[in-house]
């Protein structure tokens, strides 16, 4: 009985290690989709080009911009093609990515030099993106940022 339990001991300790491993391995590779993603987005932001946002914001995202105003998809892609928001150079610094099973949170600071309707919004801003794998894909469904001090 003793060697019985013993047995059941190790085979329940191999299995849950294999089991971190394999949700490690996912976040892991979820971490590396979610990053893949931002660094797409910024690639066509500072383009002026919409199609990412249009590929990965999901139909209910939500942007709550450093002075408080708040848009939907249809208006952060319509911003993009008219030429309203234009970044000419943007940083992704310190980005850290949280996985919470279907959820994905990714804080990270950028520099930003650039205008939204011809005002100038250049400066640092801490930004937070939160992601939903709907469908098998990861959505952005919410992003806010806050404008650091100079």
């Amino acid at each position: 009985m003793g060697r019985l339990l013993v047995f059941a001991g190790i085979l329940t300790a191999i299995s849950v290690c294999g089991f971190s491993q394999a949700k490690d391995k996912a976040a892991g590779g979820a971490e590396e989709a979610v990053m893949r993603i931002e660094r797409e987005l910024l690639a066509a932001l500072l383009k002026g080009d919409a199609s990412a946002n249009e590929r990965y914001l999901a139909d209910t995202y939500v942007y709550t911009g450093p002075d408080g105003s708040v848009e939907n998809k249809a208006q952060a892609i319509a911003n993009l093609k008219s030429g309203d928001l234009k970044l000419q150079s943007a940083t992704l610094d310190g980005a850290k990515v949280h996985i919470y099973g279907d959820t994905a949170i990714v804080t990270y600071n950028s520099l930003d030099k650039g205008t939204f309707k011809g005002k100038d919004i250049s400066g640092k801003t801490r930004w937070l993106d939160v992601f939903v794998k709907q469908k098998g894909s990861w959505r952005v469904v919410a992003t806010q940022g806050t404008m650091l001090p100079k």
